[in-house]
This record gives C-alpha cells, sequence and structure tokens, in this order.
C-alpha cells in the first residue's frame, strides 16, 4: 500500500473515531438535558437530587440514576416520599431513549403523561403511583413493547384505559384509585372521555 493511501486510511479511521466520541457526547448532552429539564421543574425540600448537577458532563455521575457500560442513563430509580419531590414530568424525558426503569412513585409529581414518554422503547418498568397525575393516559404509551410493569394506581388521571400494546397485560390495580378513569365497554364508546 503506498503511503499516501495509507495516511488517508490513518486520517479516516481517526475521524471516525473522533465522531463516534462526539455522537456519544451528544446522547450523554441529551440525557443530561433531559434530566436537568426535569430537575428546574421540581421542588426537592429534602435535597434528593442535589447530585443533579448540570455541569457535570456525565449525568451517569448523578445520584438515584443507572447506566449501562456505555455511560448511557438507563434508570431512574426511588424517588420515593420520603423525598417529597414535588413538580412534573417534562416532554423532554422522551428523549431518554436508553431508559430501562421508571420510579418515581409515592410523590406529589402532578400533571399531565407526556405522550414523548412513548418514545421510550426500551422501558420495562415505570411506576408513577401515588402522586397526583392528571388527564389521560397518552395513547403513544401502547408502543412501548418492553413495558412488562406499570403502575398508575392512586392519582387523578381520567379516561378510558388503552387496551392495546403492553396495556393488554395489566391488571386493573395498575389503574386502581383513579376515579375518573374507566376501563373501556367492549364495542361501546359514548364519546364522553371522562376528562
Amino acid at each position: 500500500m503506498a503511503p499516501m493511501a495509507a495516511g488517508n486510511l490513518v486520517a479516516v479511521a481517526m475521524s471516525a473515531a473522533v465522531l463516534l466520541l462526539l455522537a456519544a457526547a451528544a446522547a450523554a448532552n441529551q440525557e443530561g438535558e433531559a434530566l436537568t429539564a426535569f430537575r428546574k421543574g421540581l421542588r426537592d425540600p429534602n435535597g434528593a437530587l442535589a447530585s443533579w448537577d448540570p455541569n457535570l458532563v456525565n449525568p451517569c455521575t448523578w445520584g438515584r440514576l443507572t447506566c449501562d457500560d456505555d455511560n448511557r442513563v438507563t434508570g431512574i430509580i426511588s424517588l420515593d416520599l420520603y423525598n417529597n419531590i414535588e413538580g412534573s414530568i417534562p416532554p423532554e424525558f422522551g428523549n431518554l431513549e436508553n431508559l430501562i426503569s421508571l420510579d418515581l412513585y409515592n410523590n406529589n409529581i402532578s400533571g399531565p403523561i407526556p405522550p414523548s414518554l412513548g418514545k421510550l422503547k426500551s422501558l420495562g418498568y415505570m411506576r408513577m403511583d401515588h402522586n397526583r397525575l392528571t388527564g389521560q393516559i397518552p395513547n403513544e404509551l401502547v408502543g412501548l413493547s418492553n413495558l412488562m410493569v406499570l403502575n398508575l394506581s392512586n392519582n387523578d388521571l381520567c379516561g378510558t384505559i388503552p387496551t392495546s400494546g403492553p396495556f393488554e397485560r395489566f391488571l386493573p390495580s395498575s389503574f386502581a384509585n383513579n376515579p375518573r378513569l374507566r376501563v373501556p365497554q367492549m364495542g361501546l364508546h359514548d364519546g364522553d372521555d371522562g376528562c
């Protein structure tokens, strides 16, 4: 191989490596931005999320998160009542594309469930029970084929529970104590979604 061709191959290989590193940094930055948006919208009186510092480039150094070997956020764990977290879930959460587990139970999380959570195709576990969530369960969540565990009980959700996709396997207890949430009537729809 001619020296010029070998030099070109080395340059191409180095460029590819730099692009891969930039792509990984951009993904970590996107995850950091989504988590920072969530953190900014919260009241955290007990400082449970004090380690979520947007000045640290990699969110995998933050507490209450789990990450894979490639430093991608795969889980948000145990933000429960003793932390007394208040706020809402931002649409940016849909950018946490490697998220496997979302555990926000026993808090004062309010507002709607963002439809963007339907982009979390790796999500297998979602517990958002015992909060103050409102609105309908987004139809976008029916596309979460990996979702095996769901608990939305004890909120103020309304409308009709989806019946397709992963919702075919969830027990009524996953939706209990949402007085305005309805189980769909077979073949009947009165046009009133209860919201």
